[in-house]
């Protein structure tokens, strides 16, 4: 039976892309804000696309924050991108934000003054150690990034892989089957479908 998938539309960006992607993988998904069909998922995704704050005024503004917030911790979650990075406690960009607080950390931009924001493109995932969230995907993998902000983790055993720019950062996160990935799965071909493919199948 397909596993059942809220996709969070907090009104920010083109979501569009991120929910064929997880149609192709065998997702049964809905775009939504609705909080009974949010309730009612097997799983969640929260996607971010833009700024951190716009993307948290955006769940407050569509009444989702608190629920979202809420289910993270009940059932299977990933957050990507800036979806991602909203799970953390606060981000610095354009100002100061409080996210969902879900994980301890903070989010911050990139320092170094030699490379290129923001970070876009394709980059090598380092893994750190086996999980099902990465089964079939080893060091070296390439993923597509876009961000100029990366998640500073408090707790480094949540860290499933890093990766290289500038200063060697966390790309993908994992606390119980709470999750998030920096890349944009639906942007990175084999290695962000397989990711997407084991969150339905194993997450």
């Amino acid at each position: 039976m397909k596993s059942y998938i809220a996709l969070i539309d907090h009104g920010v960006g083109n979501l569009r892309s991120v929910e064929k992607a997880l149609a192709a993988v065998g997702a049964n998904v809905s775009l939504t804000r609705d909080s009974d069909v949010i309730i009612s998922a097997d799983k969640i995704v929260l996607p971010g696309v833009g700024a951190f704050g716009d993307c948290m005024n955006g769940l407050r503004e569509s009444g989702t924050l608190e629920l979202v917030r809420s289910l993270a911790v009940e059932r299977p979650f990933l957050g990507i991108c800036v979806g991602m990075q909203m799970l953390f406690e606060t981000s610095d960009e354009m100002g100061s934000h409080k996210g969902l607080g879900l994980l301890p950390g903070f989010v911050t931009r990139f320092k170094d003054s030699d490379i290129r924001i923001p970070h876009t493109g394709w980059n090598q995932l380092e893994i750190t150690f086996d999980h099902p969230l990465l089964d079939g995907i080893s060091t070296g993998s390439y993923a597509y990034f876009n961000h100029s902000y990366y998640c500073s983790p408090t707790n480094l055993n949540d860290v499933l892989s890093y990766t290289e720019y500038g200063a060697r950062f966390c790309s993908i996160i994992g606390h119980d089957r709470l999750y998030g990935i920096q890349c944009h799965p639906e942007k990175s071909q084999d290695t962000g479908l397989k990711i997407l493919r084991n969150f339905v199948e194993k997450g």
